[in-house]
């Protein structure tokens, strides 16, 4: 009898300890980056239809991404485009558009020309508070020049922005530089 007057005392704070410790059991939303190794932009117009493809099979590895562009965009042409983003290290690939175009609301595409590339894109599809998605969008040519393409997507990007990478913050999912010739 005299060791329960210990013993009890001893065993409820030991359960009072066990019940106020501070280690959560539920674990933590994980929201895994999708590996994206091929990005393929279309261009339909009256003139003729132009793709643009990137293919990065070893992401960050040792060799560069294999870039294609099948002919040069003409002059005065607005192009209706979209953009295909694919993980081909899946078999059969794995298309993150669709993936993308589901949480628009923390995703944009941002299209950068810089250079001699003189052209205009205008968004054609959006989240649902009216912010740009980019997935759907429409490339307007104006004068002959050569320059480069920049093509990127941001994961949680701030929304709405100004349109320019630095404003948006984010994390890049995958940037793409296109070698694009305009002519007459």
């Amino acid at each position: 009898m005299k060791n329960l007057k210990y013993i009890i005392p001893t065993l409820l704070l030991t359960v009072f300890m066990a019940s106020c410790s501070d280690d959560d059991d539920t674990p933590e939303a994980v929201n895994e980056e999708e590996i994206i190794t091929t990005v393929t932009v279309n261009l339909v117009s009256d003139t003729g239809n132009i793709t643009l493809i990137s293919t990065d099979l070893d992401g960050d590895g040792p060799n560069a991404p294999v870039i294609e562009v099948s002919g040069n965009l003409k002059t005065g042409t607005t192009y209706v485009g979209s953009i295909e983003f694919l993980n081909a290290t899946e078999s059969p690939a794995e298309n993150i558009t669709e993936e993308v175009e589901e949480e628009a609301d923390e995703h944009q595409v941002f299209y950068i020309p810089s250079g001699g590339l003189d052209v205009a894109v205008t968004y054609g599809n959006f989240d649902s508070n009216g912010n740009p998605l980019g997935t759907i969008f429409s490339l307007d040519t104006t004068t002959a020049g050569t320059g480069t393409l920049n093509v990127t997507l941001r994961h949680e990007p701030t929304k709405p922005n100004d349109g320019t990478l630095a404003n948006a913050g984010g994390e890049t999912d995958v940037s793409v530089n296109f070698a694009v010739t305009v002519e007459e």
